[in-house]
């Protein structure tokens, strides 16, 4: 018989993510100076719902910066768009093991990307991502 814990659910191991990838500080652009380093010298590639500017990094795991300006909206309109880009970018993130470069990924928001349907705005940022890495 299977041990249960009190609520009469099966335990779970203690140091278990129920996300893989998590959005944590090492895969977050920060400072001021790596978001002009990045818009400076990065590639730029516009879609429907944002637009990522792209830089290679030597740390080997991408890492992202968004930028929403009140052109998209109030705080609450602002903070929305912020985690769709998050929740997308850990979505879009490989395996560590993968052979390709490392990219600091800029992505700035657009009004319209509140209001798109997820699957749309995933699709929209895996393109512009592919074309950035040069695989689409």
């Amino acid at each position: 018989m299977d041990a249960l814990c009190s609520s009469g659910a099966a335990p779970r191991a203690a140091n278990v993510s129920p996300l893989t990838n998590v959005f944590g500080p090492g895969v977050r652009i920060r400072a001021r100076a790596e978001f002009t380093r990045v818009q400076r010298g990065g590639r730029r590639v516009t879609g429907r719902y944002m637009t990522l500017i792209a830089l290679p990094n030597a740390l080997g795991s991408d890492r992202l910066g968004i930028v929403a300006s009140k052109r998209v909206g109030g705080a609450v309109v602002r903070n929305r768009a912020k985690r769709r880009l998050r929740e997308i970018f850990r979505r879009e993130q490989p395996p560590r093991a993968s052979s390709r470069g490392s990219l600091d990924v800029v992505a700035i928001a657009r009004r319209e990307l509140v209001d798109a349907p997820f699957a749309a705005a995933e699709a929209d940022f895996a393109s512009a991502l592919g074309k950035l890495r040069g695989t689409r």
